[in-house]
């Protein structure tokens, strides 16, 4: 009990409220998202490759969004960015239950996309900024790790409700994200969060925070390498649910036991491999993520029974498990005081490869085999390491050419 209560005292009641935020918020995207393309199969005519361009048209919005609503977090306030992007986010997941209209299912993916890229980077800023630098290591995995908690859960429920056969699952996501933004508004008014937000040493336009994206090669070395890892982990739900759907008896149920067995995945390895990481430096968990990636793609192509899926699967997932948590410590090491938003928000470029992602799945779906499409997919992903590592050195020589420049001369 004491560590408990140490634990809730280490951090600031709203990071607490974020992180517990991040778990449902995920239980309510996982029973819904993910079967979106199985949902549309079934309620529309579209082709595979069209499934896949509504499914990851989210993923384009986000692509600018997120560098937008950031850049907006860093001018004006972070409060403002998430409750108008919760509160849109709500409406838009009530509107997927209530149309099946293409066109307006193409808009409500676009706008879904853009309500995660304005909440989610700017809930990341705002947790970094309420806790210490030493903390923010430890924050970061905590969030990753309760949202897999969520997604755990979230499969087996849209399961249960039948989202293949019915919208409902949608209706309660919105529900949910509703109930979420009521809440997270009362803790904020109720623990001053204008207060701990602070003033703006200078005003930031989105002009300036383009300006100096363009300037640091650094971080586009990073968003080029965050597209390519999202290509190859875009497979995971859009493309790997077509390829069981075709390929597997009850395909669905497979699928959503796959999802289930990713977040048990990390919620069991998560904090074990975390420490393991911590002793490293982040691009060493990169390069040795995209290989574990590229291996569970190849595995979903060419497993030819259930339990091979679950090896690829548990394969896949400790690859995201050294991925993802090390990408946003390279974002937060990097990322100047002033532009801290738009740094985090810029990460949303990487989501042009989850809108690629399902359109070249789907296309190699219906032309080739599983097994070749994954495969290269596989190969697109490992590409990734290239520019990872080429950012990462770039980032190096930097710090040394200011540890040079600041040395007395002799």
């Amino acid at each position: 009990m004491n560590r408990i209560q140490l634990f809730l005292r280490s951090y600031h009641p709203i990071v607490l409220s974020l992180l517990v935020g991040q778990m449902i918020s995920r239980i309510a995207t996982s029973m819904s998202m993910p079967f979106l393309a199985l949902y549309l199969a079934k309620h529309t005519d579209m082709s595979a490759a069209m499934i896949g361009f509504v499914a990851g048209a989210g993923a384009l919005a986000a692509t600018f969004g997120g560098f937008v609503g950031g850049a907006l977090s860093d001018r004006y306030s972070r409060r403002i960015i998430m409750f108008i992007s919760l509160f849109a986010w709500s409406a838009v997941f009530v509107g997927f239950s209530l149309t099946t209209q293409p066109a307006l299912l193409l808009l409500l993916s676009l706008l879904n996309g853009l309500c995660r890229s304005w909440f989610e980077p700017v809930a990341q800023v705002l947790m970094a900024d309420l806790t210490e630098p030493e903390r923010r290591f430890r924050v970061f995995s905590m969030r990753y790790l309760m949202g897999n908690v969520g997604v755990s859960v979230g499969p087996l429920i849209g399961v249960w409700l039948g989202v293949g056969s019915g919208a409902l699952p949608f209706l309660v996501t919105g529900l949910i994200y509703l109930l979420y933004g009521i809440i997270l508004f009362s803790m904020m008014n109720a623990f001053g969060i204008k207060d701990i937000e602070g003033t703006k040493k200078e005003k930031i336009t989105i002009g300036s925070a383009l300006h100096a994206f363009r300037r640091d090669r650094v971080l586009q070395m990073y968003i080029a390498g965050a597209i390519l890892v999202g290509i190859g982990y875009s497979q995971e739900t859009v493309t790997l649910s077509q390829h069981l759907e075709s390929n597997f008896a009850q395909g669905v149920k497979v699928f959503g036991w796959l999802m289930t067995a990713n977040a048990l995945t990390v919620i069991l390895l998560q904090l074990p491999l975390s420490k393991l990481a911590e002793k490293r430096r982040p691009i060493v968990s990169i390069h040795a993520g995209n290989v574990l990636f590229a291996i569970g793609l190849v595995g979903f192509g060419l497993s030819p029974n259930v339990p091979l899926l679950f090896v690829s699967m548990i394969v896949f997932t400790i690859g995201e498990i050294l991925n993802y948590p090390a990408g946003n410590l390279l974002l937060d090491r990097l990322a100047p005081d002033n532009l801290r938003g738009a740094y985090f928000g810029a990460q949303t470029f990487g989501n042009l490869g989850q809108f690629m992602g399902p359109m070249l799945g789907g296309w190699l779906l219906d032309r080739t085999t599983g097994g070749i499409a994954f495969s290269l997919i596989a190969v697109i992903l490992l590409c990734s390491s290239v520019f990872y590592g080429s950012g990462d050195r770039r980032f190096l020589g930097r710090g040394r050419d200011q540890a040079f420049s600041r040395a007395p001369a002799p």
